[in-house]
This record gives structure tokens, sequence and C-alpha cells, in this order.
């Protein structure tokens, strides 16, 4: 307290004010050289990775944005391969991949850490003229597609599952991403544990030597190549399935029920998952158990380097593992378990931002 007012005075109005217009110019002058908070800074956060997680990404980073406007968020949808070379390489703050790493990946790069973002379904679009809706197919009969052995959508094994649907006699166009893709890991993960003779000779990769079929890039060029092409089958997140109005097969579960590709067929499968998570999250969970269960389903990470982390990155992944879930189930996708949403949170706070 100044000593004037400690013992009694009266400070005079032109005094006062001469003391106001000086502190207000020491503010005036402080905001000026002072530099701006984290908050106010403009940051830009870079990614790259999943083309199966790139709807719901273009959601969730816009609606970032819009609440931290200094934040910026691009990210590249290249394929879960190029996103973990890229962040190998130290190019991007985060990766995104469908696939783990692999136990020689992590050697090598043993401060990645993997955060489940996302779960879905992976479907089987096809393009039969007639057939808009309703096809049945086995694992076992996909897996056959996909090693060259049936090549009609006449075949008996085909016509076997589907009595009575007009199925036009066509070629089975097959479709396959070119680049390296979570999404094929999880649907040849998913063939490795249906048919043993694809696991002995195709295997399950984000890369893998296909028998037969086109490539094409991303889960927008499968899709595409899909629907402009009769007789066509891929396979791609559902989103895309219904964004480009691409019908999906209804595929035989664990339990030996029929199931499409779904929300809650994609959670109830994580559900069983979540409950057996290793202590990295590097958990896949294909042909999962339970009548509900779609099998062509899995996780989505979010790679990241502990050597290379900041602030605003911590942030942003902890707002996409919380408020972040809401958008996920309109854009098709299965939103965490709160069990996975805990270890992902122990995760996140265990990162050392630089």
């Amino acid at each position: 307290m100044p000593a004037y007012l400690r013992f009694g005075f009266r400070k005079p109005r032109r005094l006062i004010a001469a003391f106001a217009a000086a502190a207000l110019a020491c503010v005036a002058g402080s905001l000026r050289d002072a530099p701006p908070t984290l908050a106010q800074q403009a940051v830009t956060i870079t990614g790259a990775g999943s083309t199966f997680d790139y709807p719901l990404f273009s959601k969730m980073f816009s609606v970032y944005h819009g609440l931290h406007p200094n934040v910026q968020v691009n990210y590249q949808s290249i394929g879960s391969g190029g996103g973990q070379q890229q962040l190998f390489a130290g190019t991007v703050n985060f990766g995104a991949s469908d696939a783990p790493l692999t136990d020689d990946q992590l050697k090598q790069h043993p401060g990645i850490v993997h955060i489940p973002i996302t779960l879905g379904a992976v479907s089987v679009g096809y393009n039969l003229p007639g057939v808009p809706t309703g096809l049945r197919l086995t694992g076992d009969v996909i897996a056959r597609i996909y090693l060259g052995q049936i090549t009609s959508w006449s075949d008996p094994a085909v016509m076997r599952l589907n009595p009575g649907m007009k199925i036009p006699n066509l070629p089975i166009a097959v479709v396959h991403r070119s680049d390296g893709s979570g999404t094929s890991f999880i649907f040849t993960s998913y063939l490795s544990a249906i048919s043993p003779e694809w696991k002995s000779k195709v295997g399950a990769a984000a890369a893998v030597d296909w028998p037969t079929g086109v490539g094409a890039k991303g889960s927008e060029g499968v899709s595409g190549q899909v629907k402009q092409t009769p007789g066509g089958i891929g396979y791609f997140e559902m989103a895309y399935s219904i964004e480009n109005k691409i019908p999906m097969a209804t595929l035989q579960n664990a339990a030996g029920r029929w199931v499409g590709p779904s929300v809650p067929g994609a959670s109830a499968g994580a559900a069983q998952a979540a409950a057996h998570m290793p202590a990295d999250l590097r958990s896949v969970w294909v042909n999962a158990p339970g009548p509900q269960s779609y099998p062509i389903a899995g996780f989505s990470w979010i790679l990241v380097d502990n050597a290379h982390v900041s602030q605003p990155l911590i942030d942003l992944l902890t707002w996409m593992i919380h408020d972040g879930q809401k958008f996920a189930t309109a854009l098709y996708y299965g939103p965490l378990p709160a069990q996975v949403v805990q270890l992902d949170e122990q995760k996140i706070k265990a990162l050392s931002p630089r």
C-alpha cells in the first residue's frame, strides 16, 4: 500500500490522473513488446496416413479449428504406409494408420506410441447390375476370389450362397490397394483368419503380393474403380460405400450369422478387444466372436514419436479421444469404448512435450 494511503494523506486528483496515464502507457507498451501467449500463437500441426480415417478427420479438424482458430491441422490422406514413413522421416507431427507397427519397426523406432483414435468396419463393395443389395459372401469365397480361383459372378460357390438371386454372368473385376494400407492390413488379416490357403500364400500385411486384380490408390481410388466397373469388387471403409452409393456385401460372422457392415457391428467386436488390450494398445480383432459382430473391422491409430511431441499436439489428441468422438457415429465410425479412452488418456499423459 502506498505511504500516503497508509498515513491518511489524500492524493491530489492531478497526481491520480498522471499516475493513471503513466500506468496505461506502461501496460500498452508491455502488451506491444510481450510475446504472444501459447493460446494466441499460430500453430500448424501436420499429419499424414490413413485414407480410412479421412472422412472423420476432415470433420474433427474442421471443428477443432473453429474452437481454436490459431490451430490449423493439415492432414494428407496418403495411406497408412505413407503416414508411417513420413513419421519415421520426421516430416509430420503424427501418422495415422489402421495397421499397428510391427515388432521390427518398433525396434527401429522405439519412441513411437500407438493411440487408438477410432474404429470402423471395412465393407466389401460390389458392382453388379440388377443386384442393388443383399449379396451374401463368406470369408472363404472372398479369399478364393482374391486368390484368382473364382473368376465369375455366376460361379456355383457364389450362387449357392444366394439362391433365387438373379446374379449376372459377369467376370469378377478384383480391385485392391496399390499403396501400403491399413485397410489392406485389416482385410488381409480377416482373410488369413478365415482361409489357411490365403494365410500361407499371401498373409496379412499393409502391402502384400496380390495374386490377381488391379490396384488403386487409397480408399478413394478403390471405391471409385469399383463404382465405374461392372463386375467390380473391392474393400474400403463403409463411409466410402455409403457416400458413393456402392452396394455392400453381407458376410457370415464367427457366430454363423449374416451381418452387413455397421457401426454397432464394428463396436461389438471392439468391446471384445477392449477387454483384452495389450499394454502397447496394438490390438487386432478381425472375425471377433459374438452374434452382432461384423467380421472385418478394427481400430485405427494415431502414431506419435515421443521425442517430438508438442503441447498443441497433446491438446489435440486429448480433444479427439473425448469431444471428437461425438462425430464418429454420424460418419459411420464407432466411438471408442470407455476402457480404450481411459487407456488412451494414460498414454497421452505420459507424453513429454518438447
